[in-house]
């Protein structure tokens, strides 16, 4: 899967973003496992490879994760759970590295980018992959998402960071 659209993400430009269907199997189970039946939603990380603007995304994991359905900004993810199972990845394989993290769908929520920022504790550039498990319409029913950083007119301060999307072709 390529993305179509391109992204400037420090002073490089994402063109690609791969994502291996075992992992895209690995959600789909996540989801049917921890959430099905309920408005729930399941959170994950990515790992894999990136270099000269492309992102190999080949294997991810759970974890645990909760939010609040009345108030969306009240959300939780087990920090040390990440930890100690990116730990145990890199034993098996050391060139893989977090890329990003995933959610079930099937569109982009208020609290996303709260999340987004505290996956760039872990990698500069996380990339968002949203797959929906419920789709409506035949196709790959998965998208990638980046966050853009704007900057004032006087260059001195940051504005919040906004959310582009990436699509995919087949």
């Amino acid at each position: 899967m390529d993305v179509v659209k391109a992204a400037q993400l420090s002073g490089r430009t994402l063109e690609k973003v791969v994502v291996h269907p075992l992992v895209l199997l690995s959600i789909v189970d996540h989801y049917n496992r921890v959430a099905r039946d309920t408005r729930k939603r399941v959170v994950g990380v990515l790992l894999g490879t990136s270099s000269r603007g492309s992102v190999d995304v080949t294997n991810s994991y759970a974890v645990p994760f909760e939010e609040d359905d009345k108030d969306p900004r009240i959300w939780f993810l087990d920090h040390n759970y990440h930890e100690s199972m990116f730990s145990m990845f890199k034993r098996i394989n050391a060139k893989e590295h977090v890329v990003g993290w995933y959610s079930t769908g099937p569109k982009l929520r208020e609290n996303d980018l709260d999340i987004h920022a505290l996956f760039n504790n872990y990698v500069p550039n996380p990339v968002l992959v949203i797959i929906d498990v419920q789709p409506k319409e035949l196709g790959i029913p998965t998208k990638a998402y980046y966050a853009v950083e704007e900057v004032k007119e006087n260059a001195t301060q940051k504005q919040s960071k906004g959310v582009c999307s990436c699509s995919f072709s087949k």
